[in-house]
Formats: structure tokens, sequence, C-alpha cells
């Protein structure tokens, strides 16, 4: 079998089924990105790295790339960039509160902007001249909404190039891509992350509950007292000693030789 007809019948296992047509070198990058996303390690900062790796190895020209992310209040800042440039050009941005980057990270923003000449661009006076003289022509911005909800955080991926009108429709297409990618990607990983939270959480609640059974029987045994009295003594020495119920229950129960507490009052 020759090297086409390997790639052709990889093409089909891939697709799933023989006689259709086979995706392109494009369609099985994202493929692969899509798996990598979803068996990645569940982290913003993972996410946002596998993102501009791609938006890299994908975007024709992409001489720099970065994310932008809005805080709930209102600040910009760049948590991941190929290099210290794409973090200076964002920050200029920032500053001046103008240019695309901005302009896509905000949730009422348009989903893409892009400058093919950033020296001439009368839009961005303070921008577009200081992308230029680092030697940055073109730019290409697109929203990233990974959340939806308020406070609606949101971001944009940034592609810089230094060669005038480097980015047109094609270029526009695999970045809306890749921020449809990397919005789905973050919403997975804010999900899982929250899960993990709500698990950790309830565990906690579960080893409360279980402890402070166990001081309550170290109690009654010792005392000859009902489980209500029991909780009682807990509750009452936990406020008077402004410690945690469950740590007081804790301590006694792992050092029930040597702590004892007073008897509630009746």
């Amino acid at each position: 079998m020759s090297v086409g007809e390997e790639e052709w019948a990889r093409d089909r296992a891939w697709f799933g089924r023989d006689g259709a047509q086979a995706p392109g070198p494009l369609a099985r990058q994202f493929a692969d990105l899509t798996r990598t996303l979803l068996d990645a390690t569940p982290t913003v900062g993972g996410v946002l790295k596998l993102v501009v790796g791609a938006a890299t190895a994908l975007i024709p020209d992409a001489d720099l790339v970065s994310v932008t992310l809005r805080a709930a209040d209102g600040t910009f800042h760049t948590p991941v960039g190929t290099h210290p440039v794409a973090e200076r050009l964002d920050q200029v941005q920032y500053d001046h509160e103008e240019g695309p980057c901005v302009e896509s990270a905000r949730p009422d923003g348009p989903a893409i902007g892009w400058s093919q000449d950033l020296g001439r661009d009368a839009r961005w006076p303070a921008f577009g001249p200081a992308a230029a003289r680092h030697g940055y022509h073109s730019v290409l911005a697109t929203a990233l909404l990974p959340d939806a909800r308020p406070p609606r955080l949101s971001g944009a991926l940034n592609v810089y190039s230094r060669t005038p009108g480097a980015f047109g429709g094609p270029a526009i297409d695999i970045a809306l891509l890749l921020a449809t990618h990397a919005s789905l990607a973050l919403a997975h990983t804010e999900a899982v992350v929250t899960a993990e939270l709500e698990s950790a959480h309830l565990r906690r609640a579960v080893d409360s509950r279980d402890v402070i059974g166990q001081a309550k029987g170290i109690l009654m045994q010792r005392r000859g007292i009902t489980a209500d009295e029991a909780f009682d003594v807990l509750r009452r020495a936990s406020q008077d000693l402004n410690v945690k119920l469950a740590d007081l229950a804790r301590t006694l129960a792992t050092r029930h030789t040597e702590v004892d507490l007073p008897a509630a009052e009746a």
C-alpha cells in the first residue's frame, strides 16, 4: 500500500465509514485538538496553553499569540502569551482602552476584530503605532466567552503578525474555530473544578458528621448520658472555647484519654 493509500485508509477509519469524503489535514488537527482538550488536566492555564500553541501552529503568519481575560471587576490581563512582546502589546491596549483584544474581550464586544495595517489604522491611535514600532503590522482578535452568566467573564484570543495584510478569511475562520474550542474547553474546565469543589465539600461534611458521632459516643459512654445531652456538651464547649464543633469533636475523638469537657448546664 502506498503512502497516499495509507493516509486515505486512516482518513476513512477516522471519519467512521468507507466512501465518505475524507477530512483534510486541518480537520484532523482540530479533531486532535478537541481530544487533547477533553483529555487534558482541567486547569484554565492548561487549556489556554494548548489553544495558544494550536493557534501558533494553525494560523498562517501567526508570529505572536496571546490570550486576554477580563476579570469580574472589568480589568484585563494576559495569562498566556508566546513572547513578552505579545504581553506588552496587550498591555498597551489595556492601558489605553483601545484595540481589538480589548474590544473582543468585552462581553458585548464584537466576535472578531482585526487590522491589516496597524501603523495607519485610525481606530487605535495609541495601540496601532506602538505595534508597528515593534514590527507587527497585522492583528486578529476573536472573542472567548467561557462564562455567559453574570458577571459574564470573557476574553479574547489574540494573534499578531509582522506581515502587513496577513489575516484574511481563512485565518479568521481558523481563529473563530479555535476560540470556540477554547470557550467550550474553559466551560468544561469550570464545570469539572466546580464538581471537584462540591465533592470535597461533601466529603468534609461527611467527615465532620462522623467525627461528631464518635465524640458523642465517647461522652455517652463516659458520662452515661443520652445522644442529645452529649451533643449539648459539645455545642456548649465549642461556644465557650470559640472552637469549631467539628474540630473540638476531632480532638476529643483522637485524644479521649487526655481530654474531658465540662458538663452542659441544665
